[in-house]
């Protein structure tokens, strides 16, 4: 049986000794993948995200950040 996404990140949270991330912040973590996606090359996307988390910012943060770069915010 596979897993949907939301099962399979809670359960890499669990093995990462994380809390899974909320609703919002999956919301906004998606948004970040794809305003980067849609403002350069789609491998961008979850390399966006990793520097946002290297960088500590909320997904929220990270969001208007892709945002101001890509001209949409």
């Amino acid at each position: 049986m596979t897993l949907t996404a939301e099962e399979w990140i809670a359960s890499y949270a669990v093995a990462l000794g994380r809390p899974a991330p909320t609703q919002d912040e999956i919301d906004a973590v998606l948004t970040l993948a794809a305003v980067a996606a849609h403002a350069s090359e789609r491998r961008a996307a979850p390399l966006a995200c990793w520097l946002a988390a290297l960088a500590g910012l909320a997904p929220e943060d990270a969001v208007e950040h892709a945002q101001a770069l890509a001209g949409d915010g």
